[in-house]
């Protein structure tokens, strides 16, 4: 039996001062009692949470999940476990059928693979079903309306591998696409749409319960001949039930609205992802969102991905030690809220049994980082990956 004593353990919300003890992967006993251990790692005056969770990430270290290769998958999780990730959900922009299948298949040779990086969860694919007008950074020539044989045969083909898909609930076909979803436990997501308030709520009930992004790529209150009309954003405020997610890099969201959300939301409702693209890890420079091969390109700077003639962001290159610093340092939210935003609650989003809390029998998926937030230690499945 391992275990992490004297250090400071953040999980649920809170924060207490206790030991863990953990073995064949999985969380033994948090107690403040000093129990016989194979091995101790000593961490005093340090902190002690439950990995972070991405649930939102294109890439890292150079790496975009459309690259094609093994490799690619298991370079990013490597470097988003550095940075405290142990579990990350790899997300597809939009692209061809053909290119998503070739992901699904590479997926499962890097979850065979990896042994030095986070737990590659399961895929995300972000579109291609989206309102043009909220595009962002998604290459117009992919976007298009639900074609049933496609996402049919995309669904057939799935095996599990994927665990949300974001899609814009105006688009005809959209309550019939979150049916099917459902029928593979698959989480529709709304994202990249220009629905009103009403529709997104009426998709609510169609199973689109967890908004991709919120505030980027989507409607918000505007004016129609003269009226304010609710868009996504205040339906996701309106909705108590509604579950989103922020880009916390500090540059996508000034800190008022980061304090807005969470005011508004809760910690039990907000998950903290990275929308990072390859530039994660990366010196700034000229870079690729997407396939590395035909791509699009984008520059790094100021520490986030913009379009080339800089009119809009292209994904962030934020790690998760960034998004719970900024909303600690940022936007002044606890640090037990913030790690509680970056753990359990994405768990809980995608209802991932044994993760996002350290607890008797829960994976041990720990990560141990100082007062300033700087990773240094991160185990997977009670296995040290990094420091």
């Amino acid at each position: 039996m391992i275990a992490i004593k004297n250090g400071t353990v953040v999980t649920g919300g809170e924060s207490v001062r206790a030991n863990i003890y953990f073995e064949g992967g999985k969380i033994c006993a948090v107690t403040p009692k000093d129990l016989p251990a194979e091995k101790t790692v000593d961490a005093e005056n340090l902190f002690v949470a439950p990995g972070f969770i991405d649930i939102h990430t294109h890439g890292a270290g150079g790496s975009d999940f459309l690259d094609g290769t093994a490799n690619a998958f298991l370079t990013a999780a490597r470097v988003h476990a550095e940075h405290g990730a142990t579990s990350i959900v790899p997300t597809l922009t939009s692209v061809s059928t053909e290119k998503i299948e070739a992901a699904m298949a590479v997926f499962d040779e890097a979850k065979i693979q990896n042994q030095n990086g986070a737990n590659l969860l399961g895929l995300h694919l972000e579109g291609p079903h989206f309102a043009a007008s909220q595009k962002g950074a998604q290459e117009e020539r992919f976007i298009k309306p639900f074609d049933k044989n496609e996402y049919e045969a995309i669904l057939t083909g799935s095996d599990g591998r994927i665990l949300r898909w974001s899609a814009a609930p105006e688009l005809p076909g959209a309550k019939a696409f979150a049916a099917r979803l459902k029928d593979f436990n698959i989480l529709p997501c709304t994202g990249h749409s220009d629905a009103d308030c009403n529709c997104a709520l009426k998709a609510f009930g169609w199973g689109f319960r967890h908004v991709t992004h919120l505030y980027s790529c989507m409607s918000s209150v505007h004016r129609t001949n003269g009226y304010r009309h609710g868009g996504i954003v205040e339906a996701a405020f309106l909705n108590d039930f509604m579950t989103v997610e922020l880009i916390a890099d500090g540059a996508h969201l000034p800190p008022e609205l980061l304090k807005l959300v969470y005011k508004i939301k809760g910690p039990e409702k907000i998950a903290l992802i990275t929308d990072s693209m390859r530039g994660a890890g990366m010196p700034e420079g000229k870079s690729v969102l997407g396939c590395i091969t035909d791509g699009l390109p984008v520059i790094v700077e100021d520490g986030v991905a913009k379009l080339p003639d800089r009119t809009a962001f292209a994904g962030s290159v934020a790690t998760c030690d960034r998004l719970v610093k900024t909303m600690v340092q940022l936007a002044e939210i606890p640090l037990s809220k913030a790690v509680q935003m970056a753990s359990q609650t994405p768990a809980d989003i995608l209802s991932l049994a044994g993760k996002g809390q350290i607890k008797e029998g829960f994976d041990a998926d720990i990560v141990i980082f100082d007062k300033d937030i700087h990773i240094m230690k991160t185990i997977v499945g009670g296995k040290v990956v990094y420091g």
